[in-house]
């Protein structure tokens, strides 16, 4: 009884940001457990061979090259669904950069442009979808699943990569109104909050060494892997989580167990 309701059979889900790491490993996720899969990204070779992998599990799917900060493409995007796929259940917002000048930048010397970037991409592009995708879902009348990408960036004070996580603030923020707005139409929204995640194996020595001295501070002391924000995934998509809704299901092996205390800061202490 427990596992049928695990199932995704006769489901199909959209993911953007489907051709690589998190993305796709959800895709395939999803695929294993029954669904049809819509994979959507940039990156075209990326997001065909994920298709690709799931039509070799035996399960339809598509790949639709979709710029998730394009309002106009997000619509494409769920129209292409649907006239492909009939229909969609699950819409997986999983699109998402860093700061786009990477790395530490000076409040003062950050540009208009890298900031509306970085926030169209990580929350614009969220909400684009979750409008496009909850209309169908709307007038179809069988309920739905949006499943948001956040971060534990999102929960602290940054002094790097600030500008990415008040993006991912604000799809915590959004999932919980989204779960709120959309429960009469039986449309559940939640999100997911990883932390630090190797999503390709390492590619010599000395990035497996990094990756373990990187574990280290974890409680589990390890790194996650991408298979297990699958795992996750398919909770979530399916009847096993009828009754949860607008939470964020924080999957970092304890990182934020002691607390969301800031990064990149630390105290000089006299000897």
């Amino acid at each position: 009884m427990y596992l049928e309701k695990f199932s995704l059979a006769g489901k199909v889900a959209v993911v953007t940001g489907g051709g690589r790491g998190l993305g796709k490993q959800m895709c395939l996720a999803m695929a294993k457990h029954g669904a049809d899969i819509v994979a959507a990204a940039r990156s075209v070779g990326q997001i065909e061979e994920t298709a690709k992998e799931v039509r070799d599990l035996g399960r339809r799917a598509i790949a639709v090259p979709t710029d998730v900060t394009d309002s106009k493409a997000c619509n494409a995007l769920i129209d292409a669904a649907i006239a492909e796929l009939g229909q969609i259940d699950i819409m997986m917002n999983n699109a998402g950069i860093g700061d786009r000048r990477g790395g530490p930048t000076e409040l003062t010397e950050y540009t208009d442009e890298d900031w509306h970037y970085t926030l169209d991409v990580n929350l614009s592009g969220t909400f684009y979808c979750s409008r496009a995708a909850s209309k169908r879902m709307i007038e179809r009348g069988a309920g739905g699943v949006i499943i948001n990408t956040s971060s534990g960036t999102g929960l602290r004070g940054n002094t790097g990569g600030w500008a990415y996580g008040t993006a991912k603030a604000g799809v915590i923020a959004f999932t919980k109104s989204l779960a709120v707005i959309l429960a009469k139409d039986n449309i559940r929204a939640n999100a997911i909050v990883p932390g630090f995640v190797s999503t390709l194996p390492p590619r010599n020595e000395q990035e497996a060494e990094f990756r373990r001295a990187r574990g280290r501070y974890m409680p589990v002391k390890r790194l996650g892997e991408a298979w297990e924000l699958g795992a996750l995934a398919v909770y979530l998509a399916s009847d096993a989580s009828s009754y949860v809704t607008g939470e964020s299901f924080i999957i970092d092996g304890g990182g934020l167990a002691g607390g969301y205390a800031t990064t990149g800061f630390a105290p000089t202490v006299g000897l």
